[in-house]
């Protein structure tokens, strides 16, 4: 397996978490709480411990093969999450540690699903940290799609990497340029997204909490009520724009830079997700109006809020829509699954998935009504291979077997079918908040029973590593090689 380059990796993974656990220190300092102790141990034990993994393994890195991309993949998110859960436990808060677990993998997924009440009144470092978690798991998630998914062929992750790399007019020479460039845009957005927050009434700090997890599309928030507490339409707007560009592959942006700006419109499957958006918020928009709830502009913000909030797995609530009625509950429910592109730091499916679908679909019938055409399924106008289209129904059929699973251990364990369907649709497609009065976008995560907490943390796990990652680590033929 060779072990020396993953623990190399993780080492240095965790000695990097450890330095930013800093930074929530240093501001708990400044705020005059005691906490920043905690984040000070916290990062000590952190940091040492990875120097040693890394000094352990003597720096050893060497190409990873794909058994090691697998086991690296997962084992990156698990060990990293339990480390960043240490300062939910050893704070003020006294976390317990399935719910600072809990908390830490919901922030790594970009989930936002949280446990913690009483967000106006926490220390500011708490507040940090969770944004600096999903910050760091979108940036992950982003770089895990340039360098290591494409490699495992998961899910038509393939056509990505064709899309991105194998083409003769490369975006850059090396995919270390590119992953270098990727942070480069995620980390200039995320400094615009907070100057427009604070410019439109936030303070700098919330500004910036903010901006991290909009960019991830995580939806943490340094206030119960979310974004909803400014009552800000500016705020509500400009979370609208980066929530759709967080979910935007950011290849996209990086062939902009590079003066391929066509590439933005002429790409089908960022059209595609624009068009579901449009489609979603037009659906809402009349729920709203025909149920007589909200009218003209209240109605056509909460609607495309509520829309590009579920649909790229942010999270953010403006508005409680589960009181909208049976009709509009069913649209987000559907539209929980159907998450934003691929190479964003959005979740769910992915558009790209259902057009393959689509694609494959086509192709079947038209080979029914005419067995003797030929047929050529194209995506940007390059030819979609058929082992794409395996891959893309195997992560489905997989994707929703572990949905149903999930939902059946959620409802064994007492919860109503609502909530129990929300909330294996709401985890593994890591989007936040689910239905229902318990999880729902006026609810939260902390009623729940420890078993629920601990199903839901491995489900928002799976999401997040695109299913096959994780599964595929639970078979024998895997260990041996």
């Amino acid at each position: 397996m060779g072990f020396r380059t993953i623990l190399t990796i993780i080492g240095a993974l965790l000695a990097t978490l450890g330095v930013t656990m800093l930074i929530p220190a240093m501001i708990d300092a400044l705020a005059g709480n005691d906490d920043w102790r905690v984040f000070f141990a916290c990062s000590l034990i952190t940091t040492l411990f990875g120097a040693g993994l890394w000094a352990s393994s003597s720096g050893h890195v060497e190409p990873l093969s794909l058994r090691q991309a697998f086991l690296l993949t997962t084992l990156v998110w698990i060990v990293l999450t339990l480390f960043s859960a240490l300062p939910f436990m050893w704070s003020d808060l006294h976390a317990s540690f399935t719910d600072a677990v809990f908390e830490s993998i919901s922030g790594f997924t970009t989930t936002g699903s949280t446990v913690l009440v009483g967000l106006d009144n926490m220390p500011p470092g708490i507040l940090m940290w969770r944004a600096i978690l999903q910050w760091l798991g979108g940036l992950g998630i982003v770089v895990m799609s340039i360098a290591v998914l494409p490699m495992l062929s998961v899910g038509g992750m393939q056509m990505f990497k064709a899309e991105a790399f194998e083409t003769p007019d490369k975006i850059l020479p090396r995919a270390a340029n590119i992953a270098g460039g990727m942070v480069a845009i995620y980390s200039i957005l995320t400094l615009v997204c907070a100057l427009l927050y604070w410019m439109s009434g936030m303070s700098l700090f919330d500004a910036v909490a903010h901006s991290m997890t909009t960019l991830a599309t995580g939806g943490y928030s340094t206030k119960d009520a979310s974004l909803g507490a400014y009552e800000s339409h500016a705020i509500e707007y400009i979370a609208v724009v980066f929530m759709i560009l967080g979910a935007t592959p950011f290849a996209l942006f990086l062939a902009a830079t590079a003066g391929q700006v066509s590439r933005l419109w002429k790409d089908s499957q960022l059209r595609a997700f624009l068009g579901l958006i449009a489609l979603g918020t037009a659906l809402a928009f009349w729920m709203q109006t025909s149920a007589n709830l909200h009218h003209g502009e209240e109605a056509f913000r909460h609607a495309i809020f509520s829309v590009v909030s579920v649909m790229t797995g942010t999270g953010f609530g403006n508005a409680d829509y589960n009181a909208w009625g049976p009709a509009p509950v069913a649209l987000f429910f559907i539209l929980t699954f159907l998450g934003g592109c691929t190479g964003s730091t959005s979740c769910g499916i992915k558009v790209f998935r259902f057009q393959v679908l689509a694609k494959d679909l086509a192709q079947h019938v038209s080979r029914v009504l005419m067995p003797s055409r030929v047929y050529i399924k194209r995506f940007n106008g390059m030819p979609l291979t058929d082992d794409v289209s395996r891959s893309v129904q195997a992560f489905v059929f997989l994707y929703i077997v572990c949905f149903l699973i999930e939902a059946v251990l959620l409802g064994l364990a007492g919860l109503d079918p609502v909530t129990a369907l929300s909330g294996a649709a709401t985890t593994i497609s890591n989007v936040g908040p689910g239905l229902g009065p318990i999880i729902g976008p006026a609810g939260n995560f902390a009623p729940l029973s420890d078993f629920v907490k601990w199903v839901m943390s491995v489900s928002m796990l799976v999401g997040r590593l695109e299913v096959l990652v994780v599964l595929v680590l639970l078979s024998p033929r895997f260990w041996r090689g």
